[in-house]
């Protein structure tokens, strides 16, 4: 098992060459195991993992699914990165409605990259109606 913090810390490091030399496929090994214990940031890291093809098999549908375990916990970095799956229909069905009430979650929560892409459906009227004034708000 381990500490699925320090197996989540090891894996960044492994992803991002840092200290050590770059390996996608032990970060991503890593990452699963820190995710298999529960770890929000690992989930997510790992979804990016299968979402670009990094240290695994490019699948959206598995990047997809992590993104949802984490997202059903209130996580609003992987909240936000579900919502863009909905948006862009990667991994699942297309869902303007679905990518849009997990923005709002993630822009309640504060999280910057929720409050721009709320802000984008709202001055393109993707999802919503168009309102550039709720768009200024946000």
């Amino acid at each position: 098992q381990g500490d699925a913090e320090a197996q989540r810390n090891l894996a960044q490091c492994y992803y991002l060459g840092h200290h050590m030399p770059q390996d996608y496929a032990e970060a991503a090994a890593l990452f699963r195991r820190a995710a298999d214990q529960g770890h929000l940031d690992a989930h997510f890291s790992l979804g990016c993992c299968y979402h670009d093809g990094k240290g695994v098999p490019q699948d959206d549908r598995e990047a997809a699914r992590l993104f949802r375990r984490a997202a059903n916990k209130g996580h609003a970095p992987v909240q936000c990165g579900l919502a863009a799956c909905y948006d862009s229909g990667k991994g699942m069905p297309q869902d303007n409605d679905e990518a849009t009430r997990l923005y709002r979650r993630t822009a309640e929560q504060g999280h910057v990259v929720g409050q721009f892409n709320l802000d984008l459906r709202h001055e393109q009227g993707t999802g919503v109606l168009q309102d550039d004034r709720e768009a200024a708000r946000l």
